[in-house]
């Protein structure tokens, strides 16, 4: 514990909110969190409310935001489920799963939640003291746009509790689609006095070429809204920090034409968990994409079914699409390797039976692998470790379906956790729970070995290890922000030494 927890002092920190979602927010939130360890401060990011399918476990159990559990690696603290209290993981259109210090707590509606609200406002601001007690800075992020004036009055993750926390907070604009003068103006003019006061800073991120051609245009948005420019942020090609929703896929890196391995993960609906597959983007010789249609899919060497929040809906979408069939046909005629991951290989079984999430009873599966699910009401949350292809893997369950063996089962399983067996396979085709299994350098340099040995092409895996791959992008972050921003203003707004 620190000094300051010692004496139950309450931490400085600043929220960074976003003229609109994907502005950058998460990304500078992890440079800010870097750059204050640097500093030697034990810095803490927090979320109240994350609407996210990219789910982390902690060590004690708990679902947080995958965004909150990367910006504490960033930090290099323990991730807890205070730096994410709630969160929201959509169903559908209409319904989400609602998580609450890192357990499920209910399916609502978005009107359901919204009376629950109050409480939840509460349980938030307990959660932003208990760090603030804990550790000697708070970054906050908010989400989407605190502009939204239609939810302001029930407001539970933007200015409203910067406001209750008497913290500061800088606005993030994205100059990259156009426009970013009028949304900070629009932003801030729409705030009620009491919370445009906090505002104490703007940063324009994802900029490209010279900043002189912004030209009068910063001191003029500083004129007319009293806030001042931070700084202008360039655009950061390659950086791949954990993101929150699939917006960010529209802006990965294209896949490399020289790549000897192609992946294919079928984009569902409801994919979840999407950055299992970053490790991957790092492998010189792996092109990874993600495909929506049997004419995107063409011929891959590797067919990903990843994770899915709505597991019975997006194997249905899969089948009208004609993916399914596509899927099994790339099998049998081509010589494809299919993995499963969670809500992936629970649609390669023989039938799903959910009464929990989807409540759609008994459905069939595509029945390529000898398992059945059933879901259950209680959630599997851990973090994980064992053993495939002889390689170290580890990484962390979310799930409520379990996967069961059937009795006349033909395969084998090919993944062990803790000593027990989890993946099952049945020829090229295998399916597993365990989330970030690719995080882990050996097997994944063992599970592309084995592909690149079926297609008959050598593979050369990346030199060094996805971890500290991870790292050098937060410093990157850390570097630019400390290169583009005034840090002695940013360090004062937060209350900190110059």
């Amino acid at each position: 514990m620190t000094e300051r927890a010692a004496h139950d002092a309450l931490a400085p920190g600043l929220m960074v909110c976003g003229t609109a979602s994907n502005a950058g927010k998460t990304t500078i939130v992890a440079g800010l969190c870097r750059l204050l360890a640097r500093r030697g401060l034990q810095v803490a990011p927090f979320k109240a409310q994350n609407m996210a399918l990219n789910s982390a476990v902690t060590v004690s159990g708990h679902e947080i935001g995958r965004a909150q559990f990367s910006q504490a690696q960033a930090a290099g603290v323990e991730a807890s489920v205070d730096m994410n209290p709630v969160l929201i993981k959509p169903t559908s259109d209409t319904g989400a799963q609602i998580v609450v210090k890192g357990k499920p707590f209910a399916t609502m509606t978005a009107a359901e939640y919204h009376e629950h609200k109050p409480e939840l406002f509460e349980l938030v601001l307990a959660s932003l003291k208990r760090l603030q007690r804990e550790f000697d800075a708070v970054v906050l992020e908010g989400a989407g746009s605190p502009a939204e004036i239609n939810l302001a009055a029930s407001d539970i993750v933007n200015l409203r509790v910067a406001e209750r926390a008497g913290l500061p907070a800088i606005v993030v604009g994205d100059i990259d689609p156009g426009g970013v003068f009028a949304a900070l103006f629009g932003t801030v003019a729409l705030l009620p006095p009491s919370q445009r006061d906090l505002v104490r800073g703007f940063v324009i991120n994802k900029f490209r070429g010279d900043p002189a051609l912004l030209g009068d245009g910063l001191a003029d948005i500083e004129r007319r809204c009293g806030v001042p420019v931070l700084g202008v942020l360039p655009m950061l090609d390659g950086i791949q920090i954990d993101a929150e929703d699939s917006v960010a896929l529209a802006e990965l890196p294209p896949p490399s034409a020289e790549a000897h391995l192609d992946v294919a993960v079928i984009a569902f609906p409801c994919l979840s968990n999407f950055t299992d597959f970053d490790p991957l983007f790092g492998e010189p010789d792996v092109a990874v994409r993600f495909v929506r249609s049997v004419r995107e899919l063409g011929r891959p060497d590797v067919i990903v079914l990843g994770g899915s929040k709505a597991t019975a809906q997006d194997l249905a979408w899969m089948q009208s699409r004609g993916l399914a069939q596509a899927v099994e046909a790339a099998v049998s005629d081509q010589d494809a390797v299919v993995l499963g991951i969670c809500g992936g290989y629970q649609m390669l079984g023989r039938s799903i039976t959910d009464e929990v999430e989807s409540r759609c009873g008994r459905v069939p599966g595509l029945g390529m692998l000898d398992v059945e699910t059933v879901f259950e009401d209680s959630k599997v949350l851990a973090q994980r470790q064992g053993e495939a292809f002889g390689a170290h893997v580890e990484g962390y369950q979310i799930h409520h379906g379990r996967v069961r063996q059937c009795p006349d089962a033909d395969g084998k399983p090919w993944l062990w956790l803790d000593g027990e067996p989890d993946g099952w396979r049945a020829g090229r085709v295998m399916g597993t729970t365990l989330h970030g299994l690719f995080e882990s350098d050996a097997f994944r340099h063992a599970f592309l070995a084995r592909v690149a040995a079926i297609g008959g092409c050598g593979l050369a895996p990346a030199p060094g290890s996805f971890a500290e791959r991870r790292d050098q992008q937060f410093d990157r972050v850390a570097d630019a922000l400390e290169e583009h921003l005034d840090m002695r203003a940013l360090w004062q707004i937060i209350g900190l030494p110059a």
